[in-house]
């Protein structure tokens, strides 16, 4: 493999093994992407990407990590995403959608403003939805644990949103069981501490992710592909999600009509030691795409040409997903194909300076 062959995914062909991993941008209001978004998402679609993949977005309002958080929680929201899904599809992109929900991490500033709990004041909202009443650290708010009524509900919410992403246009959803959000949280037993059939085993503790997969898979079409990002382990020295639960999670959604997993790490402690490096999660894709026979993506301070060649050569993983370094470089796929000596045909309002 190549990185520069293309990635098939049931009806749906990446031009290339190079994708945008999804980056929050806090600039939307009540969940409406606007003009930021669309250039943003869609200069990297010029860029050379295969394939793009929005932020975050909510299934319902209060499941936004902060209030500047896109959402497909309203019909209202459907419009807004065309124009985006349209653009990245005619510069050559898939358009991807990740379908979200915070859980005990929603209702947060922006980043940029240090990124702490909101009140309604600060047009935040109360309360949170957790799996159990337990706070991600100390000064947060403590969410309340959800019924199975609640539970049903959240299943029921990335079923419409689901729908409203392939009104919008897009070709490939994932849905963000990763990084201490809800799903994760009913996954981890550092934030699951129910005893009843969505605690304890693992096959309870993973039971709202499958679903969450099935009730996806009901509204979205057979021939689009069905992602899930999960967090390979919490990193915790104890009593937390592991490697191993990884692997025996793919195994289980890959039946589903998952189609692909794609690896990060952490989310659910708030100081864990991680070990990061270059590629510090590769091994994490590779293991699971071996173990659990599914294709993999591989994430994390994946930034220089040949060490992403490297990931899709060895087979450690199918795709590679770019954040940070797509920030810095929208071009950088076409960067890579220069330096690895098989240079991409520029759009063709570039190519007199390419």
């Amino acid at each position: 493999m190549n990185l520069f062959d293309p990635l098939k995914l049931r009806g749906v062909t990446l031009r290339n093994r190079i994708g945008v991993a999804p980056m929050c941008q806090y600039s939307a209001v009540d969940g409406v992407p606007n003009h930021w978004h669309l250039v943003h998402l869609g200069s990297r679609a010029v860029g050379g990407a295969g394939l793009v993949i929005s932020e975050a977005t909510s299934v319902t309002a209060e499941g936004r990590i902060s209030p500047a958080d896109t959402g497909l929680y309203s019909d209202a929201q459907i419009d807004a995403w065309v124009p985006i899904t349209r653009f990245i599809t005619e510069a050559g992109a898939v358009p991807g959608v990740q379908l979200a929900h915070a859980g005990r991490k929603a209702s947060t500033d922006v980043p940029w403003r240090g990124g702490a709990p909101v009140d309604a004041e600060q047009g935040g909202w109360s309360p949170l939805r957790a799996p159990s009443a337990v706070a991600f650290r100390p000064g947060h708010p403590v969410p309340a644990a959800l019924g199975l009524d609640g539970i049903a509900g959240v299943v029921a919410a990335f079923r419409s949103a689901a729908e409203r992403a392939l009104a919008a246009g897009f070709q490939l959803a994932e849905v963000h069981a990763a990084h201490g959000y809800l799903l994760h949280q009913f996954l981890s037993p550092l934030s699951n501490q129910r005893d009843d059939a969505y605690g304890g085993a693992f096959d309870n503790r993973t039971r709202i992710v499958r679903e969450v997969v099935a009730a996806v898979r009901e509204v979205w079409p057979e021939r689009l592909p069905l992602l899930v990002r999960i967090s390979a382990t919490d990193w915790a020295d104890a009593g937390g999600w592991t490697v191993d639960d990884s692997v025996a999670l793919a195994r289980q959604l890959r039946p589903l009509g998952v189609d692909l997993i794609d690896v990060s790490s952490g989310g659910s402690l708030p100081n864990a030691a991680i070990p990061v490096a270059p590629g510090f999660q590769v091994p994490f894709a590779a293991r699971i795409r071996h173990e659990a026979d599914i294709a993999t993506a591989a994430v994390g301070l994946i930034t220089e040409a040949q060490q992403a060649q490297s990931i899709i050569e060895s087979g450690e993983a199918d795709l590679v997903l770019l954040a940070r370094e797509l920030l810095r470089d929208p071009y950088w796929p076409y960067h890579a194909s220069v330096a690895l000596g098989c240079p991409l045909p520029a759009p063709e309002q570039y190519a007199r300076a390419w």
